[in-house]
């Protein structure tokens, strides 16, 4: 099995860095990879088309550079894609709309080895990941154990008992979802209102406080000293689709003002 660079990098209490991709071209994994500068590259699966076929080819572009792969999945069918990313080869899961924490147990579940010790629902499969062994041995166990699970904390149920999703056992990381518990609370487009900036501080804290290592989403590097500053260190920055159509624009307009404005 291939060391899962992410679930390294947690258990030596490390920093880790990653970077957002919609696209299914693994040229971009590869393209990131060249930087050798993230530790993973997520795909963010919930907001595009891509198949199983693409699932694989993305890991096979993140095992070049020795970078870890996440997929960020859809509400449903989050077991049938979670499963087949981890059997692509995929290090990590990072679950979007849970609102309890049966939900997230749930998602523990999903990725963990069906033994009476993982009390998981993964099975025996022949994936990618065996590589080209039938699985089943102790080393495929270990692997899945090796799962990274990241949880969205973005709706009111979760934020609510927020200690409660913080102490279910296999819970490595979690992320905050302000757009999504924004709307949830009837305040859409008011993630970043000052009373929503203390729902998420007090989310990274508390966090923080239980040893659950929180991720902090940003778009510039200048972003990250507020959450530095409070003790996070791991962090994803950048989105390839809001990178192209932001340099798109400035450089559009900047061309349109040299044109005569035609």
């Amino acid at each position: 099995m291939r060391p899962n660079k992410l679930r390294e990098l947690l258990k030596s209490n490390k920093p880790t860095l990653s970077t957002h991709i919609h696209t299914t071209w693994p040229s971009v994994v590869e393209a990131i990879g060249h930087t050798g500068l993230y530790d993973y590259v997520e795909f963010v699966g919930e907001y595009g088309p891509f198949d199983l076929h693409d699932l694989d080819n993305l890991a096979r572009a993140g095992d070049i550079y020795n970078m870890s792969m996440q997929l960020k999945v859809d509400q449903e069918p989050r077991g049938f894609l979670a499963q087949r990313a981890i059997g692509s080869g995929f290090h990590s899961i990072l679950f979007a709309d849970c609102r309890s924490a049966a939900d997230v147990q749930e998602c523990v579940r999903i990725v963990r080895a069906e033994t009476p010790e993982d009390k998981g629902t993964y099975g025996v499969a022949t994936r990618r990941f065996t590589y080209m062994g039938y699985g089943g041995t102790k080393e495929y166990v270990q692997a899945l154990r090796d799962i990274v699970v990241a949880i969205m904390i973005e709706k009111p149920g979760t934020v609510d008992t927020l200690e409660e999703v913080l102490k279910v056992k296999g819970v490595d990381m979690v992320q905050w979802g302000g757009s999504d518990y924004s709307m949830g609370m009837g305040r859409p487009g008011e993630r970043y209102s000052p009373e929503l900036r203390v729902v998420e501080r007090r989310v990274f804290e508390t966090a923080i406080k239980l040893g659950v290592p929180p991720r902090a989403e940003i778009a510039t590097a200048d972003q990250a000293k507020y959450f530095l500053d409070m003790g996070v260190r791991h962090f994803s920055v950048g989105t390839d689709i809001t990178v192209l159509h932001q340099w798109w624009k400035s450089q559009g307009e900047d061309m349109r003002k040299a044109l005569g404005g035609s």
